[in-house]
């Protein structure tokens, strides 16, 4: 663990501050005589060498080789967000891009998108959010009829919202045959989530108990079936801005920039990661190899949960960039996302 800040001197928090705000500006190691240029710490670069000594003594700073500056560590990474940072709140116009995105009409992932991408291009880093886990309650269902063998599949949920599907008919299926399977799941269905619709018309099939006859048992089979691996289909997890962790610094580095790619192309390890930042209503920060997953790419998460209107967490919202990201930024910036889409998803 790194030592708190109370334990180092004035001098040693002074110049480990400004090697961090360099770094995090340049994405390069900082040089003592770059230090000894900084206004208000009249040192100079020799006094400033030793300082840096001994604070990579202490894990909190590196070099990459002998001739190069330093740079932070993820410990030094993780004492500076904690115990040094001072947070910048969003500015009006990036408040205002945030609520804009996330007003757009049509489905909720739209909305959700549309919101990860905004702050993706605010924060300069890939945005990240996870679809919440919300079963829609079934309202009405039924069958409209585009050919001889399609019909379109109409189901409303509870909360208004309507989804379409085409499916194929089975052989034989007459007009009438359509419109009893609808009022049959209708009256059968309504109020059930779609897990909770297939169970029953199941159990009902299997015990003879259903009053239709065997063609309208297979639409109605076919209709719940292409809904629920739909549903079954939806990303875990929004990625949007990928392409803004390939900036000048990481052309030097491509083979991090490629192993943080393919962290994000494994979405359930990343979804995994951002569920643990679901309890609690604090910001999580995960720095580099803290965390295994990033281990490789030297990238960080900063996440935060969002709630419905029963106060329950639906959702967690962040970015994912390199270690060397605008902490007292991006933080603030990640925190209001997450309470507009708390308003959002209310």
């Amino acid at each position: 663990m790194a030592p708190p800040v109370t334990e180092l001197t004035d001098r040693a928090r002074d110049i480990f501050r400004a090697v961090v705000d360099s770094y995090l500006v340049s994405g390069t190691p900082v040089g003592s005589k770059t230090i000894a240029q900084l206004a208000g710490l009249s040192l100079s670069p020799a006094s400033i060498r030793g300082v840096m000594g001994e604070l990579e003594g202490l894990g909190l700073l590196a070099s990459p080789h002998t001739s190069a500056g330093r740079m932070p560590t993820d410990r030094g990474l993780r004492l500076f967000v904690d115990g040094m940072m001072q947070a910048m709140e969003p500015s009006i116009e990036e408040r205002q891009t945030i609520e804009a995105r996330a007003g757009v009409g049509g489905p909720v992932e739209e909305a959700l998108a549309a919101t990860t991408l905004a702050l993706s291009g605010l924060s300069a880093c890939a945005g990240l959010v996870m679809v919440p886990k919300r079963e829609s309650t079934l309202r009405q269902l039924a069958f409209v009829p585009l050919s001889a063998q399609q019909a379109l599949a109409v189901l409303v949920s509870e909360d208004g919202s309507v989804e379409n599907r085409v499916i194929d008919l089975p052989p034989g299926m007459s007009p009438s045959a359509l419109v009893e399977a609808g009022n049959y799941m209708t009256a059968t269905l309504g109020g059930l989530t779609l897990a909770e619709a297939r169970g029953r018309i199941e159990r009902e099939l299997a015990d003879g108990r259903a009053v239709i006859d065997g063609v309208a048992r297979t639409l109605i089979e076919r209709g719940l079936a292409v809904w629920s691996e739909d549903a079954n289909r939806r990303p875990v997890l929004i990625v949007r801005g990928q392409g803004r962790l390939i900036d000048a610094a990481a052309a030097a580095d491509l083979d991090r920039v490629r192993d943080l790619l393919d962290d994000l192309e494994g979405k359930q390890e990343v979804a995994s990661l951002l569920d643990s930042a679901r309890a609690g209503d604090a910001t999580r920060i995960f720095i580099g190899a803290e965390t295994k997953l990033f281990a490789l790419s030297g990238s960080s998460v900063i996440a935060r949960p969002f709630r419905g209107l029963d106060g329950r967490v639906v959702g967690v919202v962040g970015v994912i960039g390199p270690t060397r990201l605008n902490y007292a930024r991006v933080v603030p910036m990640v925190d209001f996302t997450a309470a507009t889409l708390a308003r959002l998803m209310g």
